[in-house]
């Protein structure tokens, strides 16, 4: 260290040396930098060919400045001219590549990668001057990383020649220390201004900038030992009568703080020192110690835990919050930070804690500043930094130009522009003194929020081709602020008409908020005729809304009122009831005719099932004719998969009698087989049905008890099978799997716990593989009793910090999907979406730690190539589901009431209507005449009314085959 500062000392000398020349060296001086950048672009090229674009020089240990000095001293064995062969046709596509960028940036300027690329592409050209524009103006929009700051100080410290160009350096230094508590930058800067000690001034601003750079980063446990040592070495370097007992205080301050390798720096000391220790030094040495050993776990955790470690530092970050040191916690969150710089949360929670405790202008302001810098999306962070500016007092310019700025951040949806106007406004509304008629602020205020209105339907509506405000909440609190505050009603009145023609006059509430308005503030005949044209125009609860009327006209109104009120509130509810009725006689008729289309079918399905069955009666003598009637019945649909799995779960098991001969062919191949005539096979199957033990399941213990399928019907012995599987959870008390009338396996099952707590934890296996497929494991509900009952693991709401993923290769695997979406964020979890028997759909769901790192990994990936394959990605956002309507929304005044459409707890299953032959439902007996309006019509028959005797396939052959 003592060398470096020997060496940066004797900078000044040197460039005092090469200081300003003479004035008939200016051109040559001109025309020899002008060599000089041909020859290092030349250079950069070829190094880029060779290299690969990842090649830097400063990792390679080569300067920029030596890299020029190289092409100075090759320019002696030739000229340019025999390299631009080499590079021009690269030269020319960064050149394109360039314009691309800038024009991309033209476009959109807050593009951060598009501005990284833009300067890595203008440096290589040697572009010097494009270079810092395009830099500072990437400085001005993002705080840039330590490695971009180091980059472009390396750069201008290089080109640096005298002392203005030194101040420009300190200038960049300065902002780069603002952006990010970074060590090494503030280690280059302490070195840097050693080289100016020469300088006037020279030796004041080292100390400052080390000791300003011990204050930010001197806590550092693993990188602050760096900035001590650098000071104490330059103070050693110095001749001077005082340095003895500053290098003794350097020592001294050091050795009170917890460090690494404090004993060394102890041993250090006491050699050093010509006098022993002083004891005070010593207890403060030991006192850091003990402190060591508590911080120790976490710096450890730190070190070996890979970037960006954030559940580590939310770690330490709390042990400090308890301890209550300002500048640990300051240091940590500052650390943190440099690797989780695009964790909205983690900017929240520091600036809160700001906000909260410290409450020093200049940090908290500072800090709030670099956290709308660094996530310039979340809304949150704006608002929270209007509102620290207006708690420090901040000027009004300011914070209308930072109110400017926001609403050019790009949120990432139409509310967010909502909620950052609400903050704005709310601060121009207390700037207000409404004690005053009229004053400048009431006008900003009016004039605010007339832009915002005009604003919010112009750029938010035609952007997002939504509503970002429907309920028109800003509207309302103009309305409010003019009737209450302004005493205005005229204008709140014209603002709630302006309301309730954007869609808002069919909703109750918008109308009854507007009514309390006019109670608190208005007369009793603009709330009259408010009510009265509710009564008109509601449609979600109009019967709520004639009630208040009618209460109003009870307590308030005169007999002719009350008379007008009647007759308004009857005839509308009339009216109501009349459209309800209509719209539930349309959808009965939907349904009667889905039901007629699927008797159709079915009867379609029975009168060629009739032919199979006649054609096996009739002998293989008539086979040719009736293969022929077949076809012409249309064989060439599909067999239905429940038919089909009865035929192969019927083969009989190994050692079981069969009745059936094989009659070998020419070629050694099954030429005919004879089976048991039909008469048999049914008294075979009555047999069985009658031997099947039924499967009684207790209501009682539906808590205790979960419902599983969706299993292997192949699978054998399903009792014995599944319950090492839900043993897991707690102590089994039965396994009940459910068995057709020929006895196989149906693929469901009820399992039975002992206690409720085994109950709940078996959900959490749901979907889990058994044998190939996905187990379903859902609540034991009673379908009938709870109609709405659904169960469906997962949000199908806006999910900022979820990603939907289509397009992926079905060979695509979770261990790969969760590898690639790791380099944009924390993955919290992970799920290939897959149909019933486990074969992936090409679809997912990733879950990451916040809405940043899913943001940021939506703009990374879509549009990635995996496999050959191009994928979508996308905030989660599923569709609405369609809910059927309860019973009582179907029920209309005096009308039918219609059975609803009830889904299980996997959604609709292989069809939705009735299995009861219209010919055998009994008709309801008929309803009496209503007492008001037209009768009832038909009551649908309950499945206790319209219960039949048992029939077989054939009966039921039979009665179709008879119509």
């Amino acid at each position: 260290m003592a060398t470096a500062a020997a060496t940066s000392a004797s900078e000044p000398e040197a460039e005092s040396k090469a200081g300003p020349k003479a004035d008939g060296e200016e051109d040559e001086v001109k025309a020899a930098r002008t060599r000089r950048k041909v020859l290092s672009r030349a250079v950069a090229a070829a190094t880029y060919k060779t290299m690969g674009p990842g090649w830097d020089q400063q990792e390679e240990g080569v300067s920029e400045s030596d890299g020029d000095e190289y092409a100075m001293a090759s320019s002696a064995e030739s000229s340019p001219g025999e390299y631009e062969w080499e590079y021009d046709e690269e030269e020319e596509k960064n050149q394109l590549e360039i314009e691309r960028l800038e024009e991309q940036l033209s476009i959109n300027v807050y593009d951060y990668n598009c501005h990284v690329d833009l300067i890595r592409l203008l440096r290589l050209e040697g572009e010097l001057t494009k270079v810092r524009m395009a830099r500072q103006k990437m400085s001005e929009i993002f705080p840039l990383t330590e490695e971009l700051w180091l980059e472009w100080l390396h750069d201008e410290i290089s080109m640096a020649q005298d002392g203005l160009d030194r101040e420009h350096v300190y200038d960049l230094f300065e902002k780069a220390v603002k952006d990010y508590i970074c060590p090494n930058i503030w280690l280059e800067y302490g070195q840097y201004s050693v080289g100016g000690i020469g300088q006037k001034g020279g030796l004041e601003k080292v100390r400052s900038v080390f000791e300003r750079a011990l204050s930010s980063v001197g806590l550092h446990m693993t990188k602050g030992l760096a900035l001590w040592e650098a000071y104490r070495e330059f103070e050693s370097a110095i001749v001077e009568a005082a340095r003895l007992e500053k290098v003794h205080s350097l020592f001294r301050r050091q050795l009170a703080i917890p460090l690494y390798d404090m004993e060394a720096t102890f041993a250090e000391y006491e050699e050093w020192s010509e006098d022993p220790v002083p004891e005070s030094v010593i207890q403060n040495y030991n006192k850091a110690l003990q402190q060591l050993e508590k911080y120790k776990p976490y710096e450890e955790a730190l070190l070996q835990a890979e970037a960006p470690r954030l559940s580590e530092y939310q770690a330490y970050i709390d042990f400090e919050m308890k301890i209550g040191d300002p500048a640990r916690i300051q240091l940590i969150f500052e650390r943190a930070l440099v690797e989780n710089c695009l964790v909205p949360d983690l900017w929240i929670r520091y600036s809160q804690y700001l906000d909260r405790q410290l409450k020093v202008k200049d940090l908290v302001l500072s800090v709030h500043n670099r956290a709308v810098r660094n996530c310039p999306w979340t809304v949150a962070l704006w608002s929270r930094y209007l509102l620290a500016m207006e708690r420090h007092g901040v000027d009004h310019q300011v914070i209308s130009v930072t109110f400017e700025k926001a609403l050019n951040a790009g949120f990432i949806q139409a509310t967010d522009y909502v909620e950052i106007w609400q903050a704005y406004l709310d601060y121009l509304r207390r700037r207000v003194d409404f004690k005053q008629d009229s004053s400048k602020e009431l006008e900003e205020l009016r004039a605010a929020f007339t832009r915002a209105l005009e604003y919010l339907k112009q750029e938010v509506e035609e952007r997002f081709n939504e509503s970002g405000d429907p309920s028109c909440v800003i509207m309302q609190n103009w309305a409010r602020i003019e009737a209450r505050l302004c005493n205005n009603m005229q204008k709140a009145r014209e603002l709630w008409d302006s309301i309730m023609t954007r869609g808002n006059a069919k909703y109750a509430n918008m109308w009854l908020e507007y009514y309390n308005l006019e109670r608190a503030h208005g007369d009793t005949q603009h709330c009259r005729k408010a009510l009265h044209r509710a009564v008109q125009c509601t449609s979600d609860y109009p019967e709520h809304v004639c009630e208040v009327l009618l209460t109003m006209e009870r307590t308030e109104g005169s007999l002719e009122d009350w008379d007008i009120a009647v007759q308004k509130t009857e005839t509308r509810l009339a009216r109501v009831n009349e459209q309800r009725m209509k719209a539930a006689e349309k959808e009965a008729a939907l349904v009667q005719q889905e039901e007629e289309k699927a008797e159709q079918r079915k009867r379609a399905r029975a009168e060629k099932k009739a032919l199979k069955k006649k054609k096996k009666t009739r002998g293989p003598e008539k086979r040719g004719a009736d293969e022929d009637d077949e076809k012409e019945w249309g064989d060439d649909e599909e067999e239905q998969p429940s038919k089909r799995r009865r035929v192969e779960n019927s083969i009989p098991a190994a050692g079981e009698t069969q009745n059936v001969e094989v009659a070998a062919g020419p070629a050694g191949k099954c030429a005919t087989v004879d089976v048991e005539p039909p008469s048999k096979q049914k008294e075979k199957a009555a047999s069985l049905k009658r031997d099947m033990p039924k499967v009684l399941h207790d209501s009682s213990k539906d808590s205790i008890t979960v419902f599983v399928s969706n299993l292997p019907y192949s699978m054998q012995e399903p009792d014995v099978k599944l319950r090492p599987v839900f043993e897991a959870c707690g102590e089994v008390v039965q396994i009940r799997p459910i068995f057709s009338n020929r006895g196989d396996f149906r693929g469901y099952c009820y399992v039975e716990f002992k206690e409720e707590k085994s109950a709940l934890q078996a959900l959490e296996m749901d979907r889990k593989s058994i044998e190939g497929r996905p187990m379903f494991v859902s609540p034991c509900v009673d379908k009938s009793k709870n109609p709405d009952f659904k169960v469906f693991r997962y949000s199908t709401s806006l999910e900022k910090h979820k990603l939907f993923i289509s397009g992926l290769p079905f060979s695509c695997t979770k261990e790969e999907l969760e590898e690639i979406c790791k380099a944009h964020g924390t993955v919290k979890d992970l799920r290939l979406v897959t149909n019933r028997a486990g074969k992936p759909k090409g679809l997912a769901y990733v879950e990451y730690e916040n809405e940043s790192q899913a943001s940021q990994a939506v703009m990374k990936m879509d549009g990635m190539t995996i496999k050959e394959n191009v994928i979508k990605v996308a905030i989660s956002n599923p569709p609405q589901r369609k809910v059927p309507e309860k019973p009582e929304t179907r029920k209309a005044a005096g009308g039918p009431m219609l059975l609803p459409q009830t889904y299980g707890a996997r959604g609709k299953g292989r069809t939705q209507l009735s299995l009861l032959p219209r010919a055998l439902q009994r008709p309801s007996a008929a309803a009496p005449q209503a007492e008001n309006g037209p009768a009832a019509a038909p009551a649908v028959a309950s499945p206790a009314a319209t219960e039949a005797p048992k029939m077989s396939n054939a009966d039921f052959a039979k009665l179709f085959l008879k119509k």
